[in-house]
């Protein structure tokens, strides 16, 4: 039987006896130690003598019939971002690899493993999660899996979560999404990413960008995965994900600021989707939403993110400010500059844009747009300041709106084949999560024809 990409797959296989847990378990932690690999880019740490015994454990169990959950067995990575009992939690950081070892698990690691589900790693990730990028010059960088023979970034901040999961060293991983974390990577690495609206999945004993703004969700190789391992982080029970039907699917193409400066195979891909889903019965309407404006212009200042950053990092930047790398410091230390009626300013424009943004998208399902209007560039390209900061602000400008307006929204790969890999992305109303999913599981469809 070959390898199963998805977690369906790998369900099947495991009731039927195709599989077990230790062999999926085992074929993730082969793929890790391939010597030309990126698994020693990917992995800040590997589980390899925890993940095979929860493995062998849930093997046991299954053949009992006391399998904890449906999801028992699979294989995924975690953020280093993430409390794990014993263990430091570094953020991709020299700062903190020193640090006092979390005392618990957080809450999205508990559920995880109360449900089965054997973390193989904890995988690299943009510093302090404070980039789209996914560069980062303590561990080194994760390489996308498109053009790897050149090195193109991967995305970020959830570098490795998002190519463990395209180089098959993990079914499914979880990332956070503070800006665009979850979905950036996804889109550079050709899979899926999710961003649930925040409030459904609690943060406690994540490390904190900005606890406004982060949410945890999963990456995987469908919507159907992701939809799994959602239910998992929101301690819901597992549900049938059932795709919308798409004849008279109301969506939403923004006219202005998200669809500035697209590279032509961004461009491309977005048209050849949006001709697909007109053709099988979509309304599509192309209007503009000046809200996305007011969100840059309360953003000009520094923004949540910059402002809360300063808060948590003042007292490790006053004793290892030299530690860190440059290109974070730069931006945690803009909020620091931030007045008290700054913060305000942005707070208060944000609750007046959520109720605004209500209203104007009432009338849709869903609005759609690339997740980034770029391609991954290439790592070398990236070497001068001025150029990593404009790709960095183009890669997070449009999935950070649906982050500023307390939504869900998911990215799904659009490109072809062969292509370099670009994201088609949706975004649902605040806590519109399951309606999200089963649109998001239609046009997945679509989008691999």
């Amino acid at each position: 039987m070959l390898t199963p990409r998805t977690i369906a797959q790998a369900q099947h296989a495991l009731d039927s006896g195709q599989t077990t847990a230790r062999q999926l378990v085992d074929t993730c932690l082969d793929r890790i130690a391939v010597p030309d690999g990126e698994g020693s880019r990917v992995f800040v740490r590997v589980y390899e003598e925890a993940a095979r015994a929860s493995a062998d454990a849930m093997d046991g169990l299954r053949r009992i019939g006391r399998a904890p959950g449906p999801l028992a067995g699979i294989p995924i990575s975690i953020k280093d971002l993430f409390d794990v009992a014993g263990e430091t939690t570094a953020a991709g950081s020299k700062v903190l690899a020193e640090a006092k070892p979390a005392s618990a698990h957080a809450t999205v690691i508990a559920r995880c493993l109360a449900a089965g589900l054997i973390p193989v790693g904890r995988t690299n990730m943009t510093e302090f999660a404070f980039s789209g990028i996914g560069i980062n010059p303590h561990y080194d960088t994760p390489k996308s899996p498109w053009g790897r023979g050149k090195g193109h970034v991967p995305g970020g901040s959830s570098s490795g979560a998002a190519v463990s999961v395209a180089d098959g060293m993990a079914l499914a991983a979880l990332g956070t999404d503070t800006g665009g974390s979850c979905r950036i990577p996804a889109a550079f690495c050709g899979i899926v990413g999710y961003k649930p609206t925040a409030r459904r999945v609690p943060i406690t004993g994540v490390l904190p960008l900005s606890p406004s703004l982060d949410s945890v969700g999963p990456l995987a190789n469908s919507v159907a995965c992701c939809a799994a391992i959602d239910s998992v982080l929101a301690g819901e029970p597992q549900r049938p994900l059932k795709p919308m039907e798409l004849r008279g699917l109301r969506m939403a193409i923004p006219g202005n600021f998200v669809l500035d400066g697209m590279e032509p195979g961004v461009a491309e891909a977005f048209t050849r989707a949006l001709n697909r889903l007109v053709n099988l019965g979509v309304r599509i309407t192309h209007l503009n939403f000046p809200q996305f404006e007011r969100i840059a212009e309360a953003n000009k200042t520094g923004g949540l993110s910059a402002a809360e950053a300063s808060v948590w990092h003042r007292e490790h930047l006053a004793a290892n400010a030299a530690g860190y790398d440059q290109r974070v410091r730069t931006r945690i230390e803009r909020g620091a500059a931030m007045s008290a009626a700054d913060l305000i300013g942005v707070l208060e424009a944000r609750k007046a844009l959520i109720a605004e943004m209500d209203v104007a998208t009432a009338p849709f399902d869903v609005v759609a747009m690339p997740t980034a209007p770029i391609l991954p560039p290439s790592i070398a390209s990236l070497a001068a300041d001025a150029d990593f900061t404009r790709m960095n602000a183009l890669a997070l400008r449009n999935p950070s709106l649906a982050n500023f307006l307390d939504r869900c929204s998911i990215s799904m790969p659009m490109h072809r084949p062969g292509e370099a890999p670009a994201g088609f992305m949706l975004m649902g109303e605040t806590g519109g999560d399951h309606r999200l999913f089963a649109i998001a599981a239609a046009i997945e469809a679509i989008l691999k024809e």
